[in-house]
């Protein structure tokens, strides 16, 4: 299991990912979740997933291999030629359909979910900003000012603060703080979901990636807003009110 988690605002789009992939009891693995598509000053494009990982896998290597040509051109039906940010989600909804119909039949067999789930943000220069949610069956929705961000994988637990803080006029630098605390919600309650964590920051309108961290095992910061997140909801409990009993 994994976590991930987007949301865009009027000023940007934040992107967060966990690295984990199995948290057996003598066996740790992990992979990163976050893959980045860059043409600087032309496209930024940035695909999260989560699901089983030789289906995400294979889903990224096709997409990757399909960008250019053998002659090393830009295939403008790959991720780095179509125009739209509408038509390259519909594409990596294609190829996890093409992916499924491969594999899935094979593995089902073996009682293995297949199934995968990725989440699409970036822009096309000229174009508007955009986040969309894809599903195993390759249909996708995509954000809107009311419903601005969107999670896959082990979401439950990091939910309620993201609900509460990130909002479409919420500034970059919060949105990246809360997600980070949404992560280490997450940790506190799922063995599944553990550090690597990959953090983007991508400001509207620049056509780069301008702030990217990797919080690693035993990183400072990560820490200390864990801590601080705890012991803050520990002051504020005792603040609550006492219950009426009469």
């Amino acid at each position: 299991m994994t976590y991930c988690v987007a949301a865009v605002t009027d000023s940007g789009i934040v992107f967060a990912s966990d690295s984990r992939t199995n948290a057996g009891v003598d066996q740790l693995a992990t992979f990163s979740k976050m893959t980045v598509f860059e043409a600087r000053d032309e496209r930024v494009l940035v695909l999260l997933s989560a699901g089983n990982l030789a289906s995400t896998q294979s889903v990224i290597s096709l997409l990757k291999l399909r960008m250019k040509s053998e002659q090393g051109e830009i295939n403008p039906h790959g991720m780095l030629g179509l125009r739209s940010l509408y038509d390259i989600a519909t594409l990596v909804g294609d190829t996890v359909r093409e992916v499924i119909v491969r594999d899935g039949e094979v593995l089902a067999q073996q009682n293995i979910d297949p199934g995968c789930t990725f989440i699409l943000g970036g822009q096309i220069k000229g174009k508007s900003q955009r986040l969309f949610h894809i599903y195993p069956q390759g249909n996708f929705i995509e954000s809107s000012v009311d419903t601005n961000y969107f999670q896959i994988g082990e979401t439950k637990y990091g939910k309620p603060i993201i609900d509460r803080v990130v909002k479409y006029d919420t500034s970059l630098k919060d949105v990246a703080k809360c997600l980070l605390v949404s992560f280490n919600s997450t940790m506190r309650s799922n063995l599944s979901v553990g550090l690597p964590i990959d953090l983007v920051v991508y400001e509207k309108d620049a056509l780069q990636v301008t702030l990217r961290r990797r919080f690693a095992e035993g990183d400072a910061f990560f820490s200390e807003i864990g801590r601080f997140w705890s012991a803050g909801l520990r002051r504020v409990f005792a603040e609550a009110p006492e219950v009426p009993w009469d």
